[in-house]
């Protein structure tokens, strides 16, 4: 007689529902095989059973980056980020670069040492004593120095217009001169014609500009200023003086670093040497340390009289090297060019007035080479 079968103990058919409800894993591939059902659990399941939370085992990329050095992970991330698919290597990303850079993370792009620019000598031409040849000097010597390859402007600050009218420019029907630009700061720019050289033009207005001027605060140094726009663009500016020791006079001394002092060879002339010598002085201590005399030129010799020959000496036991080796004589071309509205170079290249100015040019030149 077969005994009738129990019911199953509810705590056995729950463990059944359990073991139905989760799915089958597939066995490990290790090399110790599946687990027996009697040998002792691993020490992973032990641990887990004790409910201690078992480690992860990371995959084999991420553990060689844990062992990787700080720099060469955000490297390695920064690559992966911005890979580009055809393969080219894209420029990396830093967290800092989202930082402002310090002061001391900044570098300064140190620009190329500046080559100094060479500024023109100006020189000019003073004499208080009228009809010395100031402006015959001035546009012939300018002019010797344009032959020689040099850049010239000439300045006409002679209310008279002598220079301007000897290039044949008529003073009365410019429209702007020199007026302007030292009364009314007008750029030197807009009134300079170009003929033989450049030349800055004078009118008949300047007669009016020491007046207008004398209330203008730093009115000595009006032409001084006005040249600092085009000084870079020349190698010599000759500035015309009118014949007296005015502001005209005091802006061109104080604008220039040399003076060219023309004397004509008669013993009134020389008189006015001293006054000029005073007036310099005045403007070294005050206004302009750098100017000095260049030289002092004899004109209108006539080597005939034996006045002129005395003249000359007196000036050569005053004044000793300061007193050119050039010598300008007297010659009708000096008086005839002015008339074509040429300089004598222009006019009558081949005479012996125009190798006057060459030869000075050339003493002039070598003065400036051997400073």
């Amino acid at each position: 007689m077969s005994k009738p079968v129990e019911d199953p103990h509810p705590i056995v058919e729950e463990l059944e529902r359990m073991e139905e409800a989760v799915p089958e894993r597939p066995e490990p591939d290790s090399p110790a095989g599946p687990v027996a059902v009697g040998d002792p659990p691993p020490p992973a399941v032990a641990k887990a059973s004790s409910g201690a939370v078992p480690p992860t085992t990371p995959p084999a990329g991420e553990a060689e980056m844990e062992d990787a050095p700080a720099p060469a992970v955000k490297a390695a991330v920064a690559e992966e980020r911005h890979s580009d698919a055809d393969g080219a290597e894209p420029e990396r990303f830093m967290p800092r670069d989202l930082l402002a850079p310090s002061r001391h993370e900044v570098v300064v792009e140190r620009a190329e040492p500046e080559v100094p620019v060479k500024h023109a000598e100006v020189i000019a031409f003073a004499n208080q004593k009228g009809g010395v040849a100031k402006t015959t000097t001035t546009l012939n010597l300018a002019v010797a120095f344009a032959e020689s390859g040099y850049r010239v402007l000439c300045i006409d600050l002679d209310p008279q217009g002598n220079l301007t009218m000897s290039q044949g420019i008529d003073p009365d029907k410019v429209e702007k001169s020199l007026y302007d630009v030292l009364v009314h700061d007008m750029p030197i720019s807009e009134i300079i014609q170009k003929r033989e050289i450049d030349i800055a033009v004078a009118s008949i207005d300047l007669a009016g500009a020491e007046i207008a001027m004398s209330t203008k605060i730093g009115r000595e140094r009006s032409l001084e200023k006005a040249l600092k726009e085009v000084i870079g663009n020349y190698d010599f500016v000759c500035i015309d003086t009118p014949p007296s020791l005015g502001l005209l006079t005091i802006n061109a001394l104080t604008a220039a670093n040399k003076v060219i002092v023309p004397v004509q060879c008669e013993y009134l002339s020389m008189r006015g040497l001293v006054q000029l010598q005073n007036t310099l002085k005045m403007i070294q201590e005050n206004l302009n340390p750098e100017v000095r005399i260049e030289g002092i030129l004899p004109t209108m010799l006539d080597s005939r009289t034996v006045h002129a020959k005395e003249a000359v000496e007196i000036l050569e036991e005053n004044f000793g090297e300061l007193v050119f080796r050039s010598r300008i004589r007297k010659t009708i071309k000096f008086a005839e060019a002015p008339v074509k509205g040429a300089s004598v170079l222009k006019y009558d290249s081949a005479s012996s007035a125009a190798n006057y100015y060459r030869e000075l040019a050339k003493e002039v030149l070598a003065h400036e080479s051997a400073q």
